[in-house]
């Protein structure tokens, strides 16, 4: 497919994610699969996109064998080499895909004992502590802490409110007394940055395109802005609209590994360590398996059962018998 031809599938594919809301990172991620695709198997033009299944067997058996890829992002591969057909080329795929898939890893998450946690936390500080406490102490993921709205954060109940996680779902998670001070000073630093925003003519901040139609001025109001803002206000690339956007979560991750380098902390971790964290202490303190799952915002209680695991002291639970000599 020529460079012309593919810039033409790549466009429509783009115009089909964004009629449906996909996210920009999903809409990268895609396209890029997509290019991937078509050029492990050379196509020139849109004929050679036909029998689908047997060509989307073949990418993805190389991917699995030659690539080593993760199951995971096989799967993701899968996802967009099947809305290229179905959502974009309108094109069904009748026939059983019989790739050689990715072999898959049970892995038990990393957690970090509480003193660890303190330790990191008092090493820690700015704006990328507070996004650590609020992982550990609400349970939340990088990309949901990041993306949290002024009007997300309910100091009366005592909770956070956590729109489109995982899987396009809302839910409701607990929030830590010992953080709303901070907050609370945070926010009010926020608030004169998006002030000096307004008053130079920007101050407009993401919204999705049903809530930016159905609230066409909310855009500017602090409670849809971002809790975490970027220090930098950035062009948004599908409306060219120059914005405050939330923090990357490149800038958490870094502050985390530099401040366990500082410990001499060994284990390998990230921000995701400390959501682990937040479940297994959960756990060890006699929480409900399925309120975790609630808290965590997991589809199925299976994946919540691996913090048990965790929780047993030992393989199983069982002592060494070099203990007993």
């Amino acid at each position: 497919m020529s460079s012309e031809n593919d810039n033409r599938l790549l466009d429509q594919v783009r115009d089909v994610m964004r009629l449906k809301h996909y996210s920009i990172h999903t809409e990268r991620a895609y396209c890029d699969w997509i290019k991937r695709y078509v050029l492990f198997h050379g196509m020139t033009s849109r004929e050679d996109l036909a029998d689908g299944e047997n060509k989307i067997e073949q990418f993805l058996t190389h991917l699995a064998i030659e690539k080593n890829i993760a199951p995971a992002t096989q799967n993701q591969a899968v996802n967009a080499l099947v809305f290229l057909y179905k959502k974009v080329l309108k094109t069904s795929l009748d026939q059983e895909i019989n790739a050689v898939r990715a072999s898959k890893k049970i892995n038990i998450p990393v957690v970090l004992v509480r003193e660890e946690v303190r330790g990191i936390l008092d090493i820690m500080e700015g704006t990328p502590q507070l996004i650590v406490k609020i992982l550990y102490g609400c349970g939340l993921r990088v990309t949901e802490a990041v993306r949290l709205r002024v009007q997300d954060i309910d100091y009366e109940r005592k909770q956070l409110s956590v729109r489109s996680g995982k899987g396009a779902k809302d839910r409701f998670t607990t929030f830590p007394d010992s953080i709303i001070p901070l907050l609370e000073n945070h926010l009010a630093k926020v608030k004169m940055v998006h002030q000096s925003d307004l008053e130079k003519g920007y101050g407009s901040v993401y919204l999705p395109y049903a809530l930016a139609r159905k609230y066409p001025h909310a855009d500017k109001e602090f409670n849809w802005q971002y809790v975490f803002p970027s220090r930098k206000l950035s062009l948004d690339p599908r409306s060219g609209v120059s914005r405050r956007h939330h923090i990357d979560p490149s800038v958490v991750n870094k502050a985390i590994k530099a401040a366990a380098a500082r410990l001499n902390i060994r284990k390998k971790i990230s921000a995701h360590t400390f959501r682990h964290s937040f479940a297994t202490h959960l756990l060890e303190r006699g929480t409900d398996i399925r309120t975790i799952q609630a808290l965590l915002g997991h589809k199925n209680l299976s994946t919540t059962m691996i913090y048990t695991h965790v929780v047993q002291r030992g393989g199983h639970g069982v002592a060494s018998p070099l203990d007993d000599l």
